[in-house]
């Protein structure tokens, strides 16, 4: 492991520790002040962003434009701060690694971290971070252990072991190959895989952290429950997918405590994660976040958004100041017994993407995925999906648990449609040994047909 790059991850989870105890007022004072360095450092370096905020430089943040990654990606060579980065370059090189060759936790011509979204909400995203960035963001995906109460050091390594992608251009994947060490001792399993050498590979490592999709930890907590997987960890970690009550119920029963639902974007790195209370804290120091409606609006507190602006305090290579996530999210107060106050984060309901448009009477009628929770969580042994075609929609179970039908959940789900009002929509339900997957391995509960309707 680069030996600088861990010592900055030191020093930051240190100093980030006096942080727990800011008040708000201090919280606030931080990010004025690192909200105008990340400012004055993109118009001395970005020419988008000068045009972008043309007329705007010393505006408040809410007046400012709003920011895509089309626009981004379509921008890149003028939207880094650094002359001698190119997309063009950097794309060769993921391509590279993705293809076996080099490795993702060394970084590129000795100065740059980069990964790669899947572009599964639209256009792909290429991020790239220095070695300062690169470290504040290990540090981010720590303080995650930090506030779940979860002790590391030398005389005690954190055994990690990651069910998620193995592709090697997506960011956890770099971030594993970062911290490759004696202090952090880390196996990495593909989600993809049999889950007979999942489990077999479990059960020799015996992790002290178990971090994974929500749709790879469930059928693990039902492997658990079974008694064929034996692992006693000290956390289980949710990331980078929704976390619905029912598995995170099953996670509780199988490990006996409450999975931590860790908040992050490949953009961002860590965005929020809970606390010994099982409150989900906001990184205010490092991020500055903005639930918005369609329009761009700011929503009161304790309302969920159509969609996220985040204004990364620390990007520099690549600045990100109010860019777009199609995340739904609710943020509440402050105040907990945890004695931290960060903002807490109520809810995370899923991107826009995963809101389904199907005919009513009149018009389209929108349909959230939590429609679909409330009769596929009971009714699948290990996971679903809810995938739209356009002859109707096509329900996948995986396994069914037990007093379930593929009839009974069909009937189900069309009553369940029938009373918001969707018409005209043909059900068709199939049980299968896995749901489908992303690129990236990923599970998502609903999909629906690129492009809608």
């Amino acid at each position: 492991m680069d030996l600088r790059l861990i010592s900055r991850v030191l020093f930051l989870r240190a100093a980030w520790r006096r942080r727990d105890h800011w008040d708000a007022a201090r919280i606030a004072s931080h990010q004025d002040h690192a909200l105008r360095e990340l400012r004055r450092a993109t118009y001395a370096g970005s020419e988008f962003y000068r045009r972008h905020h043309a007329g705007l430089h010393d505006a408040p943040l809410g007046q400012l434009p709003s920011v895509t990654k089309a626009d981004l990606m379509e921008h890149f060579d003028e939207a880094v701060t650094t002359p001698d980065l190119r997309l063009a370059d950097l794309e060769i090189y993921l391509r590279s690694l993705a293809q076996g060759g080099g490795d993702s936790g060394r970084p590129w011509k000795g100065r740059w971290w980069a990964a790669a979204t899947a572009g599964t909400t639209g256009r792909r995203g290429t991020f790239v971070w220095n070695r300062s960035e690169w470290g504040t963001i290990l540090a981010s995906y720590a303080r995650a252990n930090d506030w779940a109460g979860i002790s590391a050091g030398p005389t005690r390594p954190l055994k990690m072991a990651l069910v998620s992608s193995r592709v090697p251009t997506h960011q956890s994947a770099v971030v594993g190959a970062s911290l490759r060490s004696g202090l952090v001792p880390t196996l990495r399993l593909d989600v993809t895989a049999p889950m007979d050498e999942t489990v077999a590979g479990l059960n020799r490592f015996q992790p002290r952290i178990l971090v994974g999709y929500a749709s790879a930890l469930k059928p693990l907590a039902g492997e658990q429950t079974a008694g064929r997987l034996r692992i006693s960890p000290e956390g289980v970690m949710s990331a980078s997918e929704v976390l619905s009550p029912h598995t995170a119920l099953e996670l509780e029963e199988a490990w006996g405590s409450a999975p931590f639902d860790v908040y992050a974007a490949t953009e961002t790195a860590g965005i929020a994660s809970p606390c010994t209370y099982r409150n989900r804290h906001v990184y205010e120091d490092l991020l500055i976040i903005e639930p918005v409606d369609q329009d761009g609006n700011p929503v009161p507190t304790g309302m969920t958004g159509a969609k996220l602006l985040v204004t990364v305090l620390f990007s520099r290579t690549l600045p990100l100041i109010r860019y777009e996530m199609s995340d739904t999210v609710r943020l509440g107060g402050r105040g907990c017994p945890c004695g931290r106050a960060f903002t807490v984060l109520e809810d995370i309901e899923g991107r826009i993407e995963d809101v389904l448009q199907l005919p009513g009477k009149a018009d389209d009628v929108s349909v959230h995925p939590i429609v679909f929770h409330h009769v596929l969580d009971q009714a699948a042994a290990s996971g679903w999906q809810v995938i739209q075609e356009a002859s109707g929609l096509r329900v996948l179970l995986a396994g069914l648990a037990p007093g379930a039908s593929t009839e009974g959940v069909r009937t189900a789900v069309a009553g369940a449609l029938k009373e918001i009002g969707v018409v005209d929509t043909a059900l068709d339900v199939h049980v299968v040994e896995h749901v489908e997957r992303t690129a990236l391995g990923k599970a998502p509960f609903v999909r629906g047909m690129m492009g809608g309707r």
